[in-house]
């Protein structure tokens, strides 16, 4: 969850009317940062979805998740990041109150909707590794659908209360409409509890348990009624370590400080130099265009689609191609929009 220190060097009532004199070297290079964070997670993210659409072997119970941690990611580069590059180059918010609750409201969907979804694929990955032989009744096509769904419920429930609250402001250091700590102490305190260190727990545990049976298969110790883990199964768990791991390094600073700022405010606020507040939310940003660069460096399924969409996009056949079925197959059945197939999903889930 974006947290917020409180608002300094301002004599200004309204936030949105304070200028900060800044080196233009500064401002320019908070501009260039965020147009690289915005171009490469439009398209990498844009990518991961065009694979598992276009590629049966990617179309799996598992990679649902993938698709909506794809969806949160793109959210805050179509909206939000416009607007904070708006910002940074007219060194001030001229949008409006309402396109600045907007922004901050999507802010909070989008990261609250992408530390859910990491945490549902954890526990979707524990399922599939550590209780293989219930993974099916639970991951049914059914059930995956209904829990994304549950996933974007609870991610909307926990970002509602901020427009009740008054914690959604301009705060000019990072040129963003985001949260304000300010606004209750208490109530920080629970955001960064249960948006960010109560999942952090969950996929630690997930992941941990996942970790323990890999090594005890490496090292031949593992109990014979469980199936034994494919270097597939390795691999793709292996990725989807990297993603938390990044996620949990990006957001971690910005959520201790605000942590830090809502328990002894008077303490720590004088203590925190503006450089590292907004070093630490705009490496926040920066995590929404990773996980695509991490799927196509570490999984060879979605790097194979990539390359396949880039071709295709230049001889415009991107919409008329099935890239991984030949043309027999395509006419016997038309792709269902999750596999099934017990053997497809255990090699090529991600």
């Amino acid at each position: 969850m974006i947290i917020n220190g409180s608002y300094l060097n301002s004599t200004s009532p309204d936030p949105s009317d304070t200028v900060l004199n800044r080196p233009p070297w500064v401002t320019t290079t908070l501009g260039c940062f965020l147009i690289f964070t915005i171009v490469v997670d439009i398209l990498g993210n844009l990518l991961v979805i065009f694979s598992v659409y276009r590629n049966k072997k990617l179309r799996n119970a598992g990679n649902i998740f993938v698709v909506s941690l794809a969806v949160a990611d793109l959210v805050v580069a179509i909206y939000p990041y416009p607007l904070v590059l708006t910002s940074i180059f007219h060194n001030g918010w001229n949008l409006g109150y309402m396109h600045c609750q907007i922004s901050g409201f999507l802010m909070g969907v989008s990261v609250i909707g992408s530390i859910f979804n990491i945490t549902g694929i954890a526990i979707n990955r524990y399922c599939y590794i550590c209780h293989s032989l219930k993974y099916d009744k639970l991951y049914s096509d059914k059930n995956s659908v209904c829990y994304v769904m549950l996933i974007w419920a609870l991610t909307v429930v926990a970002i509602v209360p901020n427009l009740f609250v008054g914690s959604l402001q301009y705060d000019p250091r990072v040129y963003s409409c985001t949260f304000e700590q300010s606004a209750s102490s208490a109530y920080t305190i629970a955001v960064v509890f249960f948006h960010f260190i109560l999942p952090i727990m969950i996929v630690t545990y997930c992941y941990l348990r996942i970790w323990i049976l890999v090594i005890q298969v490496r090292r031949r110790v593992k109990p014979d009624n469980r199936p034994k883990l494919t270097p597939h199964d390795v691999r793709n768990f292996v990725t989807m370590f990297v993603v938390f791991v990044l996620f949990a390094v990006c957001w971690a600073p910005l959520n201790f400080i605000g942590l830090a700022v809502a328990i002894k405010p008077e303490v720590v606020v004088p203590l925190i130099p503006e450089w590292l507040f907004v070093a630490s939310y705009f490496m926040a940003y920066f995590n929404s265009c990773l996980n695509a660069i991490v799927y196509g460096v570490l999984n060879q399924n979605f790097r194979r689609e990539y390359k396949r969409i880039v071709v295709s996009v230049c001889t415009a056949r991107i919409f008329f191609q099935d890239s991984s079925n030949d043309a027999g197959e395509r006419l016997k059945s038309k792709p269902s929009p999750l596999m099934t197939n017990n053997n497809q999903v255990k090699v090529d889930s991600v």
